[in-house]
């Protein structure tokens, strides 16, 4: 019983984890369209590039830290979240690397928009812990 209560419970943070994922992808595209209004097509795709590397990157610390962690021993989850943040560190790197190749891209949109996803990540991670106070 105790196994099928974890199976469900971490179901819900399953899904709490990848709705961070679809809010950081909608203010990705917020973001852009707000750059192409005020400025021009050059600094939307940035910002889209930016707020992508964002969500990207937690969707990859999603998938690495909740993989088959249901029903599993406390220590094992653990280990699951840490290899979820590595791998979401690396993601980022990689990524920024990738998209600072293309000299034609505007670093301000970028980064804005990337940080603006990292505070949603932070946003809903505090929600998160205060809904379980």
């Amino acid at each position: 019983m105790d196994s099928y209560a974890s199976t469900v419970e971490f179901a819900s943070v399953r899904r709490q984890a990848l709705s961070v994922v679809v809010g950081q992808v909608s203010v990705a595209v917020c973001g852009a369209l707000i750059c192409y209004a005020a400025l021009d097509a050059r600094s939307s795709v940035s910002a889209l590039i930016g707020g992508g590397i964002g969500a990207a990157s937690t969707l990859v610390q999603v998938g690495f830290g909740l993989r088959n962690s249901a029903g599993k021993d406390p220590r094992a989850v653990v280990r699951g979240f840490y290899r979820g943040s590595a791998m979401k560190l690396l993601a980022t790197v990689a990524l920024f690397v990738l998209a600072l190749r293309d000299r034609n891209l505007a670093p301000g949109p970028m980064f804005v928009t990337y940080v603006v996803t990292f505070l949603v990540y932070w946003v809903a991670l505090a929600r998160t812990l205060r809904a379980q106070v």
